[in-house]
């Protein structure tokens, strides 16, 4: 798969902050693109050198403190953070101040907050929750919630998933593991009875049916961006919820809640670190569901997808890679193409559904809704629709 070059008169240079699994992916797609000038800074030297010796050509810098990250941020024309959550508020504070356009992939619902704290001074954009979920997903949903009418309800359900899974967890580190933990721990924004309201992480639990495979889903903080505030008082209920393989749930109940370990997750990250494997053989589970009434009629619209990991360049990308390195590339574009505004808090769902899914980083989505529908003319009326 490549990604082909936009056109544009020169390339824009951007920095990418942190070289783990995530930022070699968006440095790979933007490297590919051939439309951006990409450096990529990390406070790991031992990252950068493999990174450098994955992606030959690319352009790498250590960044060992404040002084040295400002260096590297200071006239660029956008900044893509990967780096964990507790440290996006700091780095959107120091592109405000130096109109640099920010984008980042967290799910911290008080990081988003504190960043969009700052947006009112910002000469640049400031741009989080770039990812999956939240993310596209927070795309999709508003996209088929204003199909209809009168929307009632909204029901975003997300999964990465290890394709052969192990365990009584049924799971594999495919993600940030502060991320992860995080997710399940904070309380859960939702849509409930037309009432905005935080509902706890682990609730919630049901039982799903895909394509044949069983799954279950439940409550984890992040992944409704800022629908909430969006839809609140034009929804009856609203919610997001992560997928994963049945009895996955318990366990982390049996981890958390039984065994505390929610108040000690330094603890809990190295034991999933020591004892979950990470893989590069996973999938990405999207469905979103909005329903209420088209004409009269009580109507549903929905998007279901399966996600496969990608080759570029002869690197494989995990599905997760890839799906969260074409979300965050994609809102690059589109910022750059001025499809979208050029300063202040952009919130996801300030994307265009078409424009997204049109996107050359995007269309990893579109692709992907080709699962449904069994031949070429079916997956392009399945498109427009969705459109």
């Amino acid at each position: 798969m490549t990604v082909k070059t936009m056109h544009r008169n020169s390339p824009r240079r951007v920095t990418i902050l942190g070289g783990g699994n995530i930022g070699r992916a968006i440095a790979l797609l933007l490297q590919d693109s051939g439309g951006y000038e990409v450096l990529v800074a990390d406070r790991d030297a031992a990252a950068l050198q493999r990174l450098a010796r994955d992606l030959p050509g690319i352009a790498t810098a250590h960044v060992p403190d404040e002084a040295t990250l400002q260096g590297v941020l200071t006239g660029r024309f956008a900044v893509l953070s990967a780096l964990p959550f507790h440290m996006s508020v700091a780095v959107a504070a120091l592109c405000a101040r130096l109109g640099v356009h920010y984008f980042d992939l967290t799910e911290d619902v008080a990081s988003t907050e504190a960043i969009r704290a700052l947006a009112p001074d910002a000469r640049s954009v400031l741009m989080p929750q770039c990812g999956l979920a939240p993310g596209f997903i927070g795309i999709v949903g508003h996209a088929l919630a204003r199909q209809l009418d009168e929307p009632q309800e909204l029901r975003l359900r997300v999964g990465a998933l290890p394709r052969f899974p192990q365990g009584a967890l049924g799971y594999s580190l495919t993600w940030s593991t502060e991320g992860l933990i995080n997710e399940y721990c904070q309380p859960c924004d939702a849509i409930v009875h037309g009432q905005a309201v935080q509902v706890p992480a682990l609730e919630g639990l049901e039982a799903l049916m895909i394509d044949g495979v069983r799954y279950e889903a439940f409550n984890t903080s992040g992944g409704l961006g800022t629908l909430v505030a969006t839809w609140q008082g034009r929804l009856q209920r609203l919610d997001y919820k992560t997928i994963r393989y049945p009895g996955h749930c318990a366990s982390m109940r049996l981890l958390l809640n039984e065994l505390r370990l929610r108040e000690r997750r330094g603890l809990l990250k190295e034991l999933f670190e020591a004892a979950i494997p990470a893989t590069a053989q996973d999938v990405i589970v999207i469905q979103a569901c909005a329903s209420g009434l088209r004409a009269g009629r009580l109507e549903q619209r929905e998007y279901c997808a399966h996600i496969m990991g990608a080759t570029v360049r002869s690197q494989h990308l995990s599905a997760i890679q890839y799906t969260t390195a074409s979300g965050i590339c994609a809102a690059l574009d589109l910022v750059a193409d001025g499809k979208l505004p050029e300063r202040g808090f952009v919130r996801q769902e300030q994307v265009a559904l078409p424009d997204f899914l049109a996107n050359r980083f995007g269309r990893a989505y579109a692709v992907a809704q080709a699962a449904a529908p069994d031949n070429a003319e079916d997956t392009r009326h399945a498109m427009a629709a969705l459109a």
